[in-house]
């Protein structure tokens, strides 16, 4: 990109490999995952931090082998499997080029190591949102034996959010979207019950104080409902607001104790991404983990996956994959 605009500013060109410093590792990149953020960034509604953005590589998420690591790196990154995300790789930070590319170049300490026996393109298309569902999740405690509510559950976090809870052994795992085509897709994932918001009132198909867990990616209208829903004890966690970040709700919701907290990913540093990967993986190994449905595209039709993502009607994550 050397602009703000619509999809066409992103354009394949051909830039020098960064220099890996001491500390530093070099990915040869096997996959990286397109998100909303990127589509906010190249639009210049987030616009880039610094006084000279331009020409930036957008991607805030990568997977790949180590193909090379500074002297003060041990040995042993060198052809392994990891993934990195955040922590200044690309995104309005922008410390470093974004993951679309052949090659990143990161810290050591912002990575984290995929096992040989899991799928990297698997880990890439959980990825950064099944590190922001995990971390939501996280702050409400365990989801064993709970029953847990995710809002814009067909989109990127909100199905990973779906998948892990299922995998945690949620008692029940209660799926809300908003038009009626998405629910075969979040029901594959292994949510218990679909409620679609285009043909019911939220609050009478959640009931009052019934709900244990909420994972909200939606805010706007759907917050004061599922508020309303929590047991004493329970507890929302926002993680997005695509529906608005304006919200009210009855105080008297809160007259019981509940928790109500976020999680943004710019809080993510390497010893947090690499405890999510860790459960991430096991579960990812042993087939307990519902993998997002996955859409590969070239690195060089960047525009078009762009463009797919502004139409909203993409169900699961966009990897993009170098030649």
């Amino acid at each position: 990109m050397r602009e703000y605009g619509g999809p066409d500013v992103l354009r394949l060109e051909d830039v020098d490999v960064a220099e890996t410093g001491p500390d530093e590792v070099r990915i040869r990149v096997l996959a990286s995952a397109v998100n909303h953020s990127d589509l906010e960034v190249r639009a210049g509604r987030w616009p880039v931090r610094g006084a000279e953005p331009f020409p930036y590589v957008p991607g805030i998420e990568t997977v790949g082998a180590v193909d090379e690591a500074g002297s003060g790196v041990d040995p042993a990154y060198v052809g392994a499997n990891v993934v990195t995300m955040m922590q200044g790789l690309g995104g309005v930070r922008a410390e470093r080029a974004g993951g679309y590319a052949e090659h990143v170049t990161v810290a050591a300490d912002a990575v984290a190591f995929v096992p040989a026996d899991v799928d990297p393109l698997a880990v890439a298309a959980v990825g950064l949102a099944g590190v922001t569902a995990y971390e939501g999740l996280r702050r409400l405690g365990p989801v064993a034996g709970k029953r847990v509510v995710v809002t814009g559950a067909s989109g990127g976090v909100g199905s990973a959010a779906v998948a892990l809870a299922c995998a945690l052994d949620a008692a029940e795992v209660v799926a809300v979207v908003s038009r009626p085509e998405r629910a075969g897709y979040v029901r594959s994932l292994g949510a218990d019950r679909i409620v679609v918001t285009s043909e019911s009132d939220l609050g009478e198909a959640l009931g009052r104080r019934s709900v244990d867990r909420v994972l909200d990616t939606v805010g706007g209208p759907l917050f004061p409902p599922c508020v309303a829903a929590l047991r004493s004890g329970g507890g929302l966690c926002s993680v997005g607001s695509v529906a608005g970040p304006d919200v009210a709700f009855n105080v008297d919701s809160l007259l019981l104790p509940v928790t109500l907290t976020g999680y943004g990913s710019e809080a993510l540093d390497g010893p947090a991404l690499r405890a999510a990967m860790t459960t991430i993986c096991t579960l990812l190994a042993v087939d307990e983990l519902a993998v997002p449905a996955i859409t590969q595209m070239p690195l060089a039709d960047a525009a078009a996956a762009h463009r797919l993502l502004e139409q909203r009607g993409l169900q699961g994550r966009v990897l993009l994959i170098p030649a």
